[in-house]
């Protein structure tokens, strides 16, 4: 069966690998490509105020690059004891500098939510996504959030994931585990990107269908 093409806009290959499963879960036949594939290795300078707001820049800037459908996402954690934060800042929120720039994260929500009474500890992950392709001369734009609820544990789970700090620091809400304690498969299957793509699935279905009309 033929299939649309997809740009997924990260330099992150276990971010890539989550969105095939994610995909494939949901029965949404398209085939993946990565940055690296296309050759494309410039970033853009993420000034928004939201995530979403970042997921649209990313995803503008790549699909004027690529010229082929573009997801782009942007998340992070938000604790509601501190105020939202790290939220948007989540990948900038100490600066630069750290040799073991996720362990630091980690330590760091560990260090300001010490003495926090359970009740007031609740967080989430969130991600927005932005979905950008043309149909028919027209640009066509949609935008999704997913989150996994939950709470910041006491202590940090012992296995920190490369690139994915905050899964070792939030217990997932009704689980009684750490969201970093999950397999690919079974993470995929709950986590926020898989929720916003749930959103998006009549636009993604959209691009599908539109390529393999195009091969008829």
């Amino acid at each position: 069966m033929a299939t649309g093409r997809l740009l997924i806009a990260t330099t992150n290959p276990a971010k890539l690998a989550e969105y095939r499963l994610i995909l494939r879960g949901l029965g949404i036949e398209l085939e993946l490509v990565s940055l690296a594939e296309l050759g494309i290795s410039e970033t853009p300078e993420e000034t928004g105020a939201t995530f979403t707001e970042n997921a649209l820049i990313k995803a503008r800037f790549y699909f004027e690059r690529a010229r082929i459908a573009t997801l782009a996402d942007d998340g992070g954690l938000e604790i509601d004891a501190l105020g939202g934060e790290p939220g948007v800042r989540s990948h900038r929120w100490l600066g630069s500098g750290s040799d073991d720039p996720d362990q630091a994260l980690v330590d760091e929500v560990i260090r300001r939510m010490k003495g926090v009474e359970a009740g007031r500890r609740t967080a989430r992950i969130r991600a927005a996504i932005a979905l950008i392709h043309e149909e028919g001369g027209v640009i066509r734009e949609q935008t999704a959030e997913g989150a996994i609820e939950g709470a910041i544990a006491e202590r940090a789970y012992s296995k920190i994931r490369a690139g994915f700090p905050y899964r070792a620091v939030l217990v997932i809400a009704g689980r009684n585990c750490y969201l970093g304690e999950l397999g690919d498969e079974e993470e995929a299957q709950i986590s926020q990107r898989r929720i916003a793509v749930s959103r998006l699935r009549d636009e993604l279905e959209r691009i599908a269908a539109g390529r393999a009309a195009q091969l008829l």
